[in-house]
């Protein structure tokens, strides 16, 4: 059987795919699937990430096994009709590490395989993909922006003063003779031992 899922990049536009590919081939071979649908170039980290029908994560299915114990399930491990059992069942893909690319896949048919078809293939595009991974909002982009750190935030002038002298310091608040009951006796013996 062959299923076609419907690629949804998260942009502002709607860009979109529709890929055919057998249900007895993996995850990692949608993953080159969607990586030639929308031009994703690289060999980034990617993962998917398998949904309910709420959007609850059910599990995480990563490109490369990054499990302590070197047995955690991988894309290549799980295949389509595992991941996609019905019509309306959904992933989310993600692609890349400081470049986030999110896609959103849904299963929309199940249809009979055509011989000689060689799969993964794009059934249907619909939109430009752009060519960096695109920002979720305005307002996401300027809380993950790096801001410098100014004096005006830190409030330093304002318990320090600002002349940045010392002239209205009390002089006669410290006191220059030396107190003498600090016990200083002790080293003062373990200096005539040595002397000795």
């Amino acid at each position: 059987m062959v299923y076609k899922i419907r690629v949804i990049l998260d942009a502002k536009e709607d860009v979109f795919r529709d890929i055919e590919i057998k249900g007895k081939q993996t995850l990692w071979n949608l993953h080159l699937g969607i990586k030639a649908a929308f031009n994703l170039q690289g060999e980034e980290l990617s993962a998917f990430n398998l949904l309910e029908n709420d959007g609850t994560v059910v599990k995480s299915v990563p490109l490369e096994d990054m499990s302590d114990d070197g047995d955690g399930e991988i894309m290549s491990d799980v295949y389509i009709d595992e991941a996609f059992a019905e019509i309306g069942d959904k992933t989310q893909f993600q692609y890349g590490l400081l470049d986030l690319w999110e896609f959103f896949c849904e299963l929309v048919e199940i249809n009979e395989e055509t011989k000689g078809v060689n799969y993964p293939l794009t059934a249907y595009r619909f939109g430009n993909a752009p060519l960096k991974a695109p920002v979720r909002s305005a307002a996401s982009a300027k809380k993950k922006a790096a801001k410098p750190i100014m004096d005006d935030d830190f409030a330093f002038d304002d318990d320090f003063g600002t002349t940045g002298s010392f002239e209205d310091e009390d002089d006669d608040a410290f006191d220059d003779d030396e107190d003498d009951d600090y016990n200083d006796d002790v080293f003062d013996e373990d200096d005539q031992d040595d002397e000795r």
